[in-house]
C-alpha cells in the first residue's frame, strides 16, 4: 500500500506499510500494523489516538530508538532538504547504531520526549547536555556550542539562562523542563521535529505557552512537526493534516478542517463527540463504550468493531478493512463507504444469519 497522500509535493518524510511486533509467549502482539503517512516540509501532522494505540512507537520507529523487542517492517524514507537532489533514505534499512543514522538522528530528525525528567540525565547539567547535542551534530568549538546553548535557552523562555545552564533537571519546575527539551531538540536546527505529548504533564497555562512557543519556532526554522498526542484540542491549534490512530492502524486521515468537520469513521466521530463544546455546560459528554482489545494474533476484522454503534456483523468482523478514499485529501478505513467514497446502504446489509443490521445492533 503506498503511503497517504494529502496535498501534492515532494514528502520531507513517507511512512509506508509500517508494521512492528512484539513477540510474546502468548502470540504475537501487533503493536502497529501497516502504518502509512507523509509530513511535507514545513508543515505539521497530528497524530491522534488513545494511550496503547501505537503513537509512540511509529513515532519512535522514525529515528530507531524502539527496543529491540521490537520487529519492525515496512519504509520510512526521508528527503533531506538539504540534500534534496539525493534520493531519499530509507531509516528503517540503517544500522540503528550506525553512524548514518545517527548523522541524521538529533541533527536532522529531533525528538521531544513525553517526560522530560527521565529524558535528561540526573548526572549532568542542562547547559551540559545541551552542548554535548551541539557539539556532536553542528560544531567542535566548545565556545561556539555553549553560546548558542545559551541563545536557545533564551528563546525558548528561560530567563537568566547563565545560571540555569549550571543547573541540573531536578532543580527545574516541569514546565522549565520541558522548554529545556524543546532547547536541546532544535539546538541543530532540525529538518523535523518530533513532538510525543509535549504537554502531558503541564498545567493548562503552561501547556498554552509551550504550544505557542513551539509555533514560533516552527516559523522561525521552517521545520516540519510530527505531534503526537491524544487531545484534540491541541490538534485543532497546531495542526495542518491529521492521521487518526486505532489499534496500530490509522483508521483516518485529512486535513485538520476536514476531519473536525465532515468527520467519517465512527472511532473519529465519538472522539470529537467525547469534547466539551462552549454553550453546553450541562449537556453530558458522550463516551466510547469498551475498552481497546488486545492486538494479540488478532483475525482479520475491524479492531473497531466490539465498540461501533453502526457495526454490520458478518462484514465487519469477517475480514480486513481497506483503506478508502472518499475525497483527493481524506481517506477512511471502514466499511461504511465503498471504492467510491460514498456511504453504503447500511439498512440494506444483514448479519451472517439474515438478520437485518437494525435489529441486529
Amino acid at each position: 500500500m503506498t503511503a497517504h497522500r494529502v496535498n501534492a509535493g515532494s514528502p520531507l518524510l513517507s511512512v509506508s506499510d509500517l508494521k512492528i511486533q512484539i513477540r510474546m509467549d502468548a502470540g504475537t502482539l501487533a503493536a502497529v500494523d501497516g502504518v502509512d503517512f507523509e509530513i511535507k516540509k514545513g508543515k505539521t501532522l497530528g497524530l491522534v489516538g488513545e494511550s496503547g494505540c501505537g503513537k509512540s512507537l511509529t513515532s519512535r520507529a522514525i529515528i530507531a530508538i524502539n527496543p529491540k523487542e521490537c520487529e519492525t517492517s515496512g519504509s520510512i524514507r526521508f528527503q533531506s532538504a538539504s540534500e534534496s537532489s539525493a534520493q531519499p533514505v530509507d531509516l528503517l534499512k540503517l544500522d540503528p547504531t550506525g553512524r548514518p543514522i545517527r548523522s541524521i538522528r538529533g541533527k536532522k530528525i529531533s525528538m521531544i520526549f513525553q517526560e522530560p525528567m527521565t529524558a535528561f540525565s540526573p548526572m549532568y547539567s542542562i547547559g551540559n547536555q545541551i552542548v554535548e547535542a551541539i557539539l556532536t551534530h553542528r560544531t567542535k568549538n566548545k565556545a561556539e556550542a555553549k553560546r548558542i546553548a545559551l541563545d536557545m535557552l533564551r528563546k525558548v523562555g528561560i530567563s537568566d539562562e547563565e545560571k540555569r545552564f549550571e543547573q541540573f533537571p531536578h532543580e527545574f519546575s516541569g514546565g522549565m523542563r520541558q522548554r529545556a527539551m524543546i532547547a536541546m531538540s532544535l539546538s541543530c536546527n532540525p529538518e523535523l521535529l518530533i513532538a510525543d505529548e509535549p504537554t502531558t504533564a503541564l498545567d493548562v497555562t503552561i501547556q498554552a505557552q509551550v504550544l505557542e512557543l513551539m509555533k514560533q519556532l516552527q516559523q522561525e526554522f521552517g521545520m516540519a512537526i510530527l505531534l503526537v498526542t491524544h487531545d484534540l484540542g491541541i490538534i485543532a491549534e497546531m495542526c495542518d493534516e491529521v492521521a487518526v490512530m486505532y489499534l496500530g492502524k490509522i483508521v483516518e486521515q485529512s486535513t485538520v478542517k476536514e476531519i473536525f468537520n465532515n468527520p467519517k469513521h465512527p472511532y473519529t466521530k465519538g472522539l470529537l463527540h467525547s469534547m466539551p463544546k462552549l454553550g453546553r455546560k450541562h449537556a453530558r459528554l458522550e463516551s466510547i463504550e469498551g475498552t481497546v482489545p488486545l492486538a494479540l494474533d488478532m483475525p482479520p476484522m475491524c479492531g473497531f468493531y466490539d465498540r461501533c454503534k453502526e457495526r454490520m456483523p458478518g462484514l465487519c468482523d469477517q475480514q480486513a478493512v481497506p483503506v478508502t478514499r472518499v475525497s483527493p485529501d481524506h481517506t477512511v478505513r471502514c466499511f461504511l463507504y465503498d471504492e467510491k467514497g460514498e456511504e453504503v446502504e447500511r439498512h440494506a446489509k444483514a448479519d451472517s444469519a439474515g438478520q437485518p443490521l437494525d435489529e441486529a445492533l
